[in-house]
């Protein structure tokens, strides 16, 4: 791995603080850089105003403070990037593989949307004039057949429209989504390596393929286990996970490297945060997590 070309970066959410799941990630994507010498960029993915939450930035930053997860340059917020992500609108719609789609979102109980859910193609072929707040905006995928190898999944190979179908770019509610936002952001950051949590994995063949469209670089990405409650569920901010506050550091990394298969030695245990991290950099092996599947949670403190 060529450590000059080596940028990485950490995109949560601003819906709440920082859960244990997401502090593994943040951990995993910061020791991954570091190790190989590279940059590690903060974003706040707050692009979607209906799941950010007041402050919940704020408590993101002093969580990665708190543990010494420091980010280089400024903090980017996507809510600021709109512009960006019109122009890659534009420039879809420019070569005709958007078309407008008035049909429902799926939901669930709770009101959440459906994750993954194969959209059947319904508007495709409705040829409805796009009005914003009417419609949301969908890429026609066809039948893409999509290549790529995870660091730690190994080799895949995925047809976009049997896993996915049209993929939604801007919603109905007048949001850009997740899928454009992420790739253009990635793509003006400079971004060669992802690391993030196993559940994003199914994302990732559609931005890959987005990146092809945009003629941007596709980033290396490694996907980590997940942790899951004691039910199996992976850990949410409706959950236990708003119970992870960080009052010990030095304990909750050792705790966190724990489940990244990196525990700390021993003849460390007086030793500051900073000498754990400088350890762990020095150790760091992504390759520890191959194979690991998700970690059950049993013990939210410190």
């Amino acid at each position: 791995m060529d450590a000059v070309r080596y940028c990485g970066r950490f995109a949560p959410t601003p819906s709440g603080p920082l859960h244990l799941g997401s502090l593994v990630t943040a951990l995993a994507s910061f020791l991954d850089a570091r190790a190989h010498q590279g940059q590690w960029l903060l974003r706040i993915d707050d692009v979607d105003p209906y799941r950010s939450r007041p402050g919940a930035s704020d408590q993101i930053l002093r969580s990665l403070e708190a543990l010494g997860l420091s980010w280089d340059g400024p903090v980017v917020y996507q809510s600021l990037e709109q512009d960006r992500y019109q122009e890659g609108l534009d420039t879809l719609s420019q070569r005709d593989l958007l078309y407008a789609c008035d049909c429902p979102r799926p939901v669930r109980l709770g009101g959440s949307p459906k994750p993954h859910a194969v959209y059947p193609g319904t508007c495709r072929h409705k040829s409805q004039r796009f009005i914003s707040g009417q419609h949301a905006l969908r890429l026609r995928v066809e039948g893409t057949m999509i290549e790529g190898i995870d660091r730690l999944k190994g080799p895949f190979r995925v047809n976009l429209q049997k896993a996915q179908g049209d993929l939604i770019l801007y919603r109905r509610d007048q949001v850009h989504a997740y899928h454009l936002a992420t790739v253009l952001d990635d793509a003006a950051a400079g971004i060669t390596h992802i690391v993030r949590g196993e559940d994003l994995f199914p994302s990732t063949p559609g931005q890959i393929h987005l990146q092809h469209l945009l003629g941007v670089a596709t980033p290396r990405y490694a996907h980590t286990p997940l942790l899951v409650d004691p039910s199996g569920a992976k850990l949410s901010k409706r959950s236990l996970a708003e119970a992870a506050e960080i009052k010990t550091p030095r304990q909750r990394l050792r705790q966190l490297l724990d489940y990244l298969a990196h525990p700390v030695p021993e003849d460390l245990a007086d030793a500051s945060k900073e000498e754990i991290l400088s350890w762990a950099m020095d150790h760091w092996s992504i390759q520890r997590l191959e194979g690991v599947g998700p970690m059950t949670v049993l013990n939210l403190t410190p």
